[in-house]
């Protein structure tokens, strides 16, 4: 069995004053998060505003135990590096899950 746990980073940045240096924030921790935890990230929301975004971060692992310790552990990095402001929403799903409520259909790629 596998799992996925996908967190909203709210991120507020008051140091920043153009959107050309969130755009560098942002690079930098979407790619600090990828090396250190093989996350997928994507800025999603907040994208016309310099001082606010939301980051969608996907992580996947074979037990919900060490997925959620490898959560808890994301976002302890992301409130160090970000300590004006982050807030997390967290879902955790079983792979099964996610095929069951339609949102998936991996059989139906390769029928």
């Amino acid at each position: 069995m596998s799992f996925v746990c996908l967190l909203q980073v709210h991120l507020f940045l008051p140091e920043n004053g153009s959107l050309k240096g969130k755009r560098k924030q942002l690079n930098s921790i979407k790619a600090l998060l990828q090396r250190r935890f093989g996350a997928a990230v994507a800025e999603t929301e907040h994208h016309d505003l310099w001082q606010r975004s939301t980051l969608t971060v996907a992580l996947v692992a074979r037990e919900a135990g060490s997925l959620a310790a490898n959560a808890d552990a994301l976002e302890r990095f992301v409130e160090s590096r970000f300590p004006d402001g982050a807030h997390f929403e967290r879902s955790l799903l079983a792979a099964e899950e996610l095929a069951a409520s339609g949102q998936t259909s991996p059989d139906s790629q390769w029928a």
